[in-house]
């Protein structure tokens, strides 16, 4: 059998088997050499390395990214916790005059057990509560915007009537909410229709203020088109100033709603009834604190759910401009 032969990288006269020049390669190679033998008597078939490939590519995963943890999950948390640090170290200051945390949680579990029993006109559950004082929201909030959003709209379509009624809004929108209760009792002669009266006046201020500023706010080159194509007033609100109006006006809804919650509590404290503020004024009357505690946090809780679904209804019909 014929031997392969190398030549001597010393002597190239000099021929030398497999085995001597790759031990004469180890011996004189610089490092680099080496790792270059190296990788040559150990190189994988193709088949070999298309193997090997995803099993590499595999052990390398990247980095989980903890930004959306700590921009947006973690920060309430601590805001929660501190409040619950406050509050514990108010109740430990006070005595027994302001129930703990853990005392109050136990209290809610066992009212919203049952939250919509009734044991009478003034005995009802907690949800009973909160459904009439939203049916007293929605009637006094649905009345200010049948009124309020066509009022704003011809004060900012019509000059005259914007000079008119400026004046009046500015003299009538400061006044507090419950100085219209003690007119709403004594036009209406009843506790509810004077609840949803006080809402109604309350709550269509911002409604009428941001739709006039939203029509003022219109493109004159619209209302040139619409001169120019000799459209009706009735087309130029459908067609032109209400898709434009949209966005302002749904700004003014939300504000109002969030006022009508604001004062359906101070106005059910005065008038009785059924009704989340006359929960809280019987509870106070009770001397039970817990209750009052958590009728606060059930207020809250409703009033951000209102906001946030109008926040969603404004941005769903908000929109922005593309930019080139």
């Amino acid at each position: 059998m014929v031997s392969a032969v190398f030549h001597n990288p010393l002597d190239a006269s000099t021929p030398v088997h497999r085995s001597e020049a790759r031990s004469a390669t180890h011996l004189i190679a610089t490092p680099a050499h080496q790792a270059e033998a190296r990788g040559l008597n150990d190189m994988k078939t193709p088949t070999e390395i298309a193997t090997i490939a995803p099993t590499a590519m595999a052990v390398v995963k990247p980095s989980r990214d903890w930004s959306f943890v700590w921009q947006n999950i973690l920060p309430p948390f601590l805001g929660l916790g501190l409040l619950a640090v406050i509050w514990e170290m108010v109740s430990l200051g006070t005595g027994a005059s302001i129930p703990s945390p853990k005392d109050t949680f136990w209290q809610a579990v066992q009212i919203f057990s049952d939250p919509f029993y009734s044991k009478g006109p003034n005995d009802q559950g907690v949800g009973w509560n909160v459904l009439s004082s939203l049916k007293r929201v929605a009637m006094g909030f649905g009345l200010a915007a049948v009124v309020g959003i066509p009022v704003g709209f011809m004060i900012g379509r019509f000059s005259f009537l914007s000079r008119m009624f400026n004046p009046l809004i500015s003299l009538m929108r400061p006044v507090s909410p419950l100085a219209w209760l003690p007119i709403g009792l004594l036009v209406f002669k009843g506790a509810n229709p004077a609840a949803i009266w006080t809402i109604f006046i309350c709550s269509i201020w911002p409604m009428i203020i941001n739709t006039a500023v939203g029509v003022q706010r219109v493109p004159q080159d619209y209302m040139n088109v619409a001169r120019v194509l000799n459209l009706s007033e009735w087309k130029i609100v459908t067609k032109i100033l209400f898709p434009a109006v949209l966005p302002y006006m749904l700004t003014g809804v939300r504000l109002a709603v969030g006022t009508a919650w604001l004062v359906i509590v101070a106005a059910e404290m005065l008038t009785g009834g059924v009704g989340i503020g006359f929960w809280v004024w019987d509870e106070w009357n009770n001397l039970n604190v817990k209750n009052i505690i958590i009728a606060i946090f059930v207020i809250g809780i409703v009033g951000l759910m209102l906001e946030y679904a109008l926040i969603k209804l404004a941005t769903a019909f908000t929109f922005e401009e593309v930019k080139n």
